[in-house]
């Protein structure tokens, strides 16, 4: 790659790095995205973003240009709601909500470069895969390899704006998020699971059960 390469060269010499791969599976994927990190390490985050976007709206790919962004700390700290909207325009489906918020909108949210408030909006939103993007975000508040310390105001905060949501995406985001927390702070989330007994559903309550209980979320029957 030339050193005068413009974003939009250097988006198409990954594409055709990726559609070139004998095996287009997650380590040999990261291994190209690894590659090219490398590469771009000493270039300014501006250009390492419009890497990304290019191969996010040009090419339709999230994982690699989420993790470009996340390696290189110039490119993450342009991140905010505008850019982030962008980046996540399209979500529909498990794997792109949860690369979205565990790569970007959780950490971003986790250093200080949105507000709350975004994060609220998303949880309000008519769409459900960003309703799930928001409970998916808290996760890495709670994360100690991310960095995460634990927040209790903040999780709750989404969770009981989803509490009654029985869409099955949203109830594993909700399990997903309060199970994070126990780590932390358990006793708050019995208290949770206890206040909202009514209106949670069946698959938050046995699987958060389960983790206070026996730090699993689905134990394993005993052989008879």
């Amino acid at each position: 790659m030339a050193a005068t390469s413009s974003a939009s060269e250097i988006a198409a010499e990954i594409h055709n790095r990726l559609q070139s791969l004998p095996v287009r599976n997650t380590p040999n994927v990261r291994g190209v995205r690894r590659a090219f990190s490398q590469v771009l390490r000493r270039e300014d985050g501006r250009l390492v973003m419009e890497v990304a976007t290019e191969l996010r709206l040009q090419y339709g790919y999230r994982g690699v240009p989420y993790e470009l962004i996340l390696a290189h700390r110039g490119a993450f700290r342009l991140l905010g709601e505008q850019k982030l909207e962008e980046l996540g325009r399209g979500l529909d489906s498990w794997g792109s909500v949860d690369s979205f918020a565990r790569t970007l909108s959780g950490p971003a949210w986790l250093k200080g470069l949105i507000g709350d408030g975004v994060i609220l909006k998303w949880a309000r939103s008519p769409d459900k895969w960003w309703r799930r993007a928001a409970l998916v975000s808290t996760v890495a508040l709670n994360v100690r390899s991310q960095g995460g310390r634990g927040d209790v105001p903040r999780t709750l905060k989404v969770c009981r704006l989803l509490v009654d949501d029985h869409d099955d995406t949203i109830e594993k985001a909700l399990s997903w998020a309060l199970r994070e927390l126990v780590a932390h702070d358990a006793g708050v989330v019995k208290d949770f699971i206890a206040e909202h007994q009514a209106e949670l559903g069946s698959r938050v309550k046995r699987e958060v059960g389960n983790k206070l209980r026996t730090d699993l979320k689905s134990p394993r029957r005993r052989a008879d």
